[in-house]
């Protein structure tokens, strides 16, 4: 069974619209992490380790860390002041850190549905689809082509673990209750090869859909890297 795919064409121009978008809705979520930081001061850190899936160790009344792992790799959210730095105490890049507040303020605790949905189905997902589709399943594409062989070296540098989709496919896990599915469908003489990044079932009640992209993109490009 393969998800539905709009492909895009190679033109620079609607490639370039595609990037200079991803760019404004990260910027756009940037912009509101210090609001959310401000609310989330307010929500008792022992409850907020258990919506996450992580553990919170006080240090003195009012402070002190949650611990919970990122891409495979634990990280510590200082609280109250709510930054996050890797097992090194070096602060996480932007992004990554308005990821986690957003989950931090996104998340309800749902468990994971261990079922994966395409970025169409996500609120508003499918406006942006094609877009996203451009800059995650199409650059797989570019990267691996049909050597699956290369595909699955790279998805297993990056702590994929081998799922049941496509002709290839891993799941990867951003952060405790949030999976991403990376699937590979070998191409025939009526379709060429595809990839495409899908997400757990529940993810909505753990990342808005702009913040999903963002992990899209984020695990698309550590794939790539991981090639070679």
């Amino acid at each position: 069974m393969r998800f539905a795919i709009k492909c895009e064409g190679k033109n620079p121009r609607m490639k370039n619209n595609h990037l200079q978008s991803q760019i404004d809705r990260t910027a756009t979520l940037l912009r509101r992490i210090d609001e959310l930081r401000d609310g989330l001061r307010q929500v008792d850190p022992f409850e907020l380790a258990l919506l996450v899936r992580g553990e919170y160790s006080a240090k003195e009344p009012g402070r002190g860390e949650l611990h919970l792992e990122l891409w495979g790799r634990e990280v510590t959210v200082s609280f109250p002041a709510l930054v996050a730095c890797d097992t090194n105490g070096k602060e996480l890049n932007p992004a990554l850190q308005a990821l986690l507040i957003y989950h931090f303020h996104t998340t309800d605790g749902t468990p994971v549905a261990e079922r994966y949905i395409a970025f169409s189905e996500l609120q508003d997902g499918r406006f942006y689809a094609q877009a996203f589709q451009s800059y995650t399943g199409d650059e797989l594409r570019r990267a691996f082509d049909d050597e699956r062989h290369r595909f699955e070296l790279s998805a297993q540098k990056m702590g994929g673990h081998p799922y049941h989709l496509g002709d290839s496919s891993f799941t990867f896990d951003f952060l405790p209750r949030v999976k991403l599915l990376a699937v590979f469908w070998r191409g025939d003489e009526d379709f060429p090869s595809t990839y495409q990044i899908l997400f757990d079932g529940a993810v909505a009640h753990h990342l808005p859909t702009d913040a999903c992209a963002i992990a899209g993109s984020m695990l698309t490009r550590m794939i790539i890297s991981a090639n070679g």
